[in-house]
């Protein structure tokens, strides 16, 4: 059940993108006067389809294999490859037909509602549960290092003020792409003393690895605020509001050190002495094959602040964090290209997406998913690849330097070197989908 929620979640939200990607397309083709044959949700490949019908001379439907969608417009060549029609002379309602500057604005089309979609997904995401953060300031016991914070010398009780010089406000900074995409400096307050600690180049390989939960958290009191039902902790009579304070009698305070803890004692049985109101008891609990007994600390020491905003306040909030996701992907797919981060460990395909839904639906995490994805559908559909969105722009402003149109043949092998580029891609996005997340 819970892999038909995240599966019906993924569906839903890649059909609103492509469906307005695609629109995007239909539209300013029709408002050209340029002809639309064809507009399907998912290909309809070897000529299969769920359903279908036509409707002012366009056949709309729905395929079986759900890898996007497409518009097949009049007189070009695209992924269908349905050059039968360019055998005659341009017919005026058809693509090549057109001015270039049309056809670049219908090319583009698809690409500028993906980018609208996501900052007003944003927008309103803004307007409507505004922003909760931690203050940076206000962590009472500073932070607690994961495997990948400690490797790079963090440490447990440090506080992070700065990123690069410039001081932090909300403590989700320190998780953000200022640091994570590396080559950043942390100012460290280490009791009294001022350090700088440089972030490496590879803190994205070393994240992706082991989770950003294993990078840097705010520094817990090792006090119960959750049980995890069943669990060892369950069974060892531990409860809600129980303050751990030793473990195997060696004095305990914060959660880091409790999980160190149980980390180096794992299928082992183990002494927890717990402070329960005035009283100082001794459970004795099983540690689990990874190292936990099953609870989560309440958290009430470390404070959440929420800020609201107006409708048209929220709107620049919105469209910078739009642009900010955009611009982070480029980064990132720059980091790919220049051999500075791996490509199994940027790249994540359906099965990893269908994750991040969840297997409960949350509406607001849903369309904070909607809103990324849509801006990372514009980037990668800006990358000049042929069979691309960016590809076709990038021979239709040669074109308009050139002054006149690339051949036909030229446009139809570069259309098939495209499609191969796509198809490898996609089939190593779903391998590395399935090897991260079944095999290894």
């Amino acid at each position: 059940m819970d892999g038909l929620v995240m599966a019906g979640q993924l569906l839903l939200g890649l059909s609103i993108l492509v469906i307005l990607h695609e629109a995007g397309h239909f539209f300013a083709a029709r408002a050209f006067g340029i002809k639309v044959e064809k507009f399907y949700l998912f290909f309809d490949a070897w000529g299969v389809k769920l359903v279908s019908f036509n409707y002012k001379g366009c056949e709309y439907g729905i395929g079986w294999l759900p890898l996007g969608g497409y518009v097949k417009i009049a007189g070009m060549v695209d992924e269908s490859m349905d050059t039968d029609q360019l055998v005659g002379p341009p017919q005026p309602w058809e693509f090549r037909s057109k001015p270039a500057w049309q056809r670049l604005i219908v090319m583009l089309a698809g690409v500028t509602v993906n980018i609208v979609l996501g900052i007003f997904i944003f927008w309103m995401l803004t307007f409507n549960v505004g922003e909760t953060y931690t203050p940076n300031n206000k962590l009472p016991f500073g932070i607690a290092p994961g495997i990948v914070g400690k490797s790079i010398g963090l440490q447990a009780g440090d506080r992070i003020t700065a990123i690069n010089g410039k001081p932090i406000v909300r403590f989700e900074e320190i998780a953000s792409s200022k640091v994570l995409f590396g080559n950043s400096e942390l100012t460290i307050d280490r009791n009294g003393e001022t350090k700088t600690i440089k972030v490496p180049e590879n803190i994205l390989e070393k994240v992706s690895d082991f989770g950003i939960a294993e990078f840097v958290a705010p520094r817990f009191l090792a006090s119960v605020g959750k049980l995890e039902p069943g669990s060892n902790a369950v069974k060892a009579g531990l409860k809600i509001g129980d303050k751990i304070v030793g473990l195997n009698g060696k004095p305990v305070k914060f959660l880091d050190q409790v999980r160190t803890e149980l980390q180096s004692q794992k299928n082992k049985t183990i002494q927890l002495s717990v402070l329960r109101s005035a009283d100082t008891l001794t459970l004795p609990t099983k540690v689990s094959a990874t190292g936990q007994i099953g609870f989560n600390p309440d958290g009430l020491e470390v404070p959440e602040e929420q800020q609201k905003y107006g409708f048209f306040e929220a709107l620049p909030v919105g469209a910078s964090k739009a642009w900010g996701s955009f611009m982070d992907n480029a980064r990132g797919i720059g980091k790919v290209a220049t051999g500075q981060v791996k490509a199994n460990k940027a790249f994540t395909g359906p099965i990893g997406i269908a994750n991040m839904f969840g297997a409960t639906v949350n509406w607001i995490k849903f369309w904070s998913l909607v809103g990324l994805l849509s801006m990372a559908l514009a980037l990668m559909n800006l990358l000049p690849i042929p069979a691309l969105d960016g590809g076709h722009s990038v021979f239709l402003l040669i074109e308009m330097v050139k002054g006149k149109p690339l051949s036909d043949k030229f446009m139809e092998r570069a259309q098939m070197v495209g499609f191969v580029i796509l198809l490898t891609l996609m089939v190593f996005v779903f391998g590395n989908d399935i090897f991260k997340h079944f095999i290894k």
